[in-house]
């Protein structure tokens, strides 16, 4: 039940069915294309308890949920009416290039990522159990394990041709039968035939180039992308009556040799540049590759830009057995992990220190976003530390040159991945060496110098000095001006959203200066993408609501200037926005701009500190009865 309440919830926060264009999940966000993301109330979201953050990457609007984002979406599947998996929706042509890139990627691969990476933890597991004599290669028990693991990557055309149907607009089960095809075992009896010198396959007199296409990636992205293209321009040209089979039929009988032909060996050399390409980097300083992704990884993550490098991780594993990437990628994950323990052992606020317990343990399993969101990116410094603790560790496991043979999430588990067939050696611990250093360096900094002493909370100082006077029943928070001017009631406001109070809270300021500055030390909970208005939470709890002037949303950000971005921290005294004051005033619009306490059902009273008719910036404006 508490699933449904929070899918109806989130529901409402995109702005309803009718606003979602398609819908996915991964391991801990669902992934949102909605149609206007101006109709999402991205703030109401964020307050939303059992909603760890809202990223907006790569054209997606993502709601990070954690462990139990299966569930939500299983609900929101039921409450929103809609069927399982990607709607076929075409991404808006207005994205950029690489933000349909992003999409298209994490649209193909999110939603078998998670049974993916369960197959590389058992290969790992595999071969673990292969270097300590616990199984025999030829035994039965080993081989019907190791066909559970590779079944999804040996058979990868066809799971890929489904996801890639969906996603570029055809039918999906088209697309599979042709990823079926390239990996039909009369065309692997063929491959296996002209390896040992017997005649190959020519198609009508053209001859073909065999390729063994089990595992590989790119040559059905491209022919699941060309059908969708035949498929898109013979449908409307047939009749409804035979449409269902003739479109499919035309697009086995062009497709499907046009594969084999031309797709599958072009993408297939494509697929080996990019490889070795990777590799030519890699050899040139396997420390320096370290230092960068270990150090970037989570930065890449939290933009959602981490979708751009999966491929490459999977198409490495394909080309040459092996992936150098996935092991440095586990040092940034344990450098976060690092920091959340960090702050668990440090913090005497219960609340973060829950929080962090829980994260904590998701980020021993690959899972990073409750500690990165909730954690470490919040006190900023714990973050940061994560980061450089990761480029430490990653850049000792790329000294070493050490690999992953399987696919697999960033987690413990990638140790076992990184056990190569013969044995455990010098590689594989400096896997677990790095993984420690990234974890160690980053408890031990976020423990001594991760949490300002502003973070600290109130009982700690209450402990250190037991015969303070006891605290009053009610005390006083100030609220300074975030701008300079005239002050005027809110029920004045020429905007009944605002003056009655349905928003919260607080005054009207009639600016003098064209800037806002943060009169809290906090962070920015939205921002709208016109610049018009701002949304901050201070770090005692207060919500903060600016809007600069009335209707001035229509301007679609002309005349404004943003200096912040979304969830990004603010000192008091901070640049937040800047306006052209003189061309509003041409321009007619009123230029009132409420500041408002979102949050005030959580005060007693919020009162203007005096009855001043000017204020400057920083000043004392409101006052908040606790």
């Amino acid at each position: 039940m508490k699933y449904q309440q929070l899918a109806q919830q989130i529901l409402q926060g995109v702005g309803g069915r009718e606003n979602i264009a398609s819908l996915v999940h991964c391991a801990t966000r669902l992934r949102f294309r909605l149609k206007s993301v101006a109709l999402a109330n991205t703030a109401s979201l964020k307050k939303n308890p059992a909603i760890i953050t809202i990223v907006e990457s790569g054209g997606q609007y993502q709601v990070v949920i954690g462990n139990q984002v299966g569930e939500v979406y299983q609900a929101l599947l039921s409450e929103g009416g809609l069927s399982e998996g990607e709607q076929t929706t075409a991404a808006p042509a207005s994205q950029s290039l690489f933000n349909r890139f992003i999409d298209i990627v994490s649209g193909i691969f999110t939603p078998f990522l998670g049974v993916m990476a369960a197959s590389g933890v058992l290969k790992g597991l595999l071969a673990l159990a292969l270097a300590t004599k616990l199984l025999q290669e030829q035994s039965g028990s080993y081989r019907i394990l190791f066909v559970a693991s590779d079944a999804l990557f040996y058979f990868f055309p066809i799971v890929l041709g489904y996801c890639a149907g969906k996603k570029f607009g055809g039918n999906p089960f088209t697309a599979m039968a042709i990823g079926a095809a390239l990996v039909h075992p009369q065309m692997l009896e063929a491959f296996n035939q002209a390896q040992h010198g017997q005649a190959a396959l020519s198609f009508f007199g053209v001859p073909v180039v065999l390729i063994n296409y089990a595992s590989s990636v790119i040559p059905i992205l491209l022919a699941a992308w060309l059908a969708s293209l035949l498929e898109k321009t013979v449908n409307p040209r047939l009749p409804d009556a035979v449409r269902n089979f003739v479109t499919p039929l035309l697009c086995l009988a062009v497709v499907v040799p046009l594969s084999f032909l031309a797709i599958g060996p072009v993408a297939t050399w494509l697929s080996q540049q990019l490889a070795d390409g990777y590799l030519w980097i890699y050899a040139l300083s396997p420390l320096f590759a370290g230092l960068f992704l270990g150090g970037f990884w989570q930065v890449f993550v939290i933009f959602g830009l981490h979708w751009g490098l999966v491929p490459l991780m999977i198409n490495n594993l394909s080309i040459h057995g092996q992936d150098f990437m996935a092991p440095l990628l586990f040092a940034a994950v344990m450098g976060q992990s690092g920091a959340t323990l960090g702050v668990l052992l440090r913090t005497r606020d219960r609340r973060l220190k829950g929080i962090a317990a829980s994260a904590f343990s998701a980020t021993i399993f690959g899972i990073t976003e409750p500690a990165v969101y909730g954690v470490t990116l919040p006190n900023r410094r714990p973050f940061i530390f994560g980061c450089i603790g990761g480029a430490l560790g990653a850049g000792l496991i790329g000294f070493y040159q050490a690999s992953a043979y399987s696919f697999g999430l960033a987690s413990i588990f990638t140790v076992f991945q990184s056990v190569p067939k013969t044995g455990i050696d010098i590689t594989v611990y400096a896997v677990l060496a790095g993984a420690l250093l990234a974890m160690i360096f980053a408890a031990v900094a976020t423990f001594f110098f991760g949490l300002a002493p502003r973070q600290q909370p109130e009982a700690a100082a209450a402990e250190a000095a037991p015969k303070e006077a006891p605290r009053k029943l009610t005390e006083n928070i100030v609220l300074n001006s975030p701008l300079g001017g005239k002050v005027v009631p809110l029920e004045q406001v020429a905007d009944e959203t605002f003056a009655s109070g349905l928003l919260g809270k607080g005054v009207g300021i009639v600016p003098d200066c064209g800037r806002v500055i943060s009169p809290v030390d906090g962070h920015v909970a939205s921002l709208f993408r016109t610049g018009h208005a701002i949304g901050l939470i201070a770090d005692n709890g207060v919500e903060l609501l600016i809007h600069v002037g009335l209707d001035t949303v229509k301007l679609n950000g002309r005349h404004f200037t943003a200096y912040v971005a979304q969830d990004q921290p603010v000192r008091r005294g901070d640049l937040l926005i800047e306006f052209d004051l003189p061309a509003l005033r041409e321009a007619g619009y009123d230029l009132t701009t409420p500041v408002i306490v979102s949050n005030s059902d959580d005060y007693l009273d919020v009162l203007p500190v005096s009855e001043q008719e000017q204020v400057a910036e920083n000043d004392a404006l409101l006052t908040l009865i606790v």
